[in-house]
């Protein structure tokens, strides 16, 4: 009996690595050196008005208009420096973004698609300010 519970946890815990590896090999490598933090993304080229966000992965940028919804991701194209990522969303909204890592502390993130039943277009710049605030 505790051998067979043993085995099964085994098989569980590859089945669970085989599952994070797969999640994992769909990370864009454009963004292999950009890592989690705390963002500031702007409209503008000079940051005016930008808001901070905590990030624990900035391919949550990919898309930013649908920010609070659950997508799913599909990496189109992955080029050293650039990624363009189309995603689906429950209720109909979708969307392609192209992210161009301009350093692994800058980005320049250009999206569209369609979210409450209206197109959006828009450009974000993002850098990275600092590491996300202790709790």
């Amino acid at each position: 009996m505790i051998r067979r519970l043993s085995q099964s946890l085994v098989l569980a815990g590859t089945a669970a690595f085989a599952v994070l590896a797969l999640a994992a090999a769909h990370r864009p490598a454009a963004l292999s050196n950009v890592s989690g933090g705390l963002w500031e993304i702007s409209m503008s080229a000079a940051g005016r008005n930008a808001t901070k966000v905590c990030l624990a992965d900035p391919l949550a940028l990919a898309q930013y208009e649908h920010r609070t919804a659950s997508c799913t991701r599909k990496v189109i194209s992955d080029k050293p420096s650039e990624a363009v990522i189309h995603y689906d969303c429950p209720g109909g909204g979708f969307g392609d973004t192209k992210m161009t890592v301009l350093t692994p502390r800058s980005m320049r993130v250009e999206t569209q698609g369609i979210s409450d039943n209206a197109p959006f277009n828009y450009v974000l710049q993002v850098r990275r300010v600092g590491d996300c605030p202790a709790r």
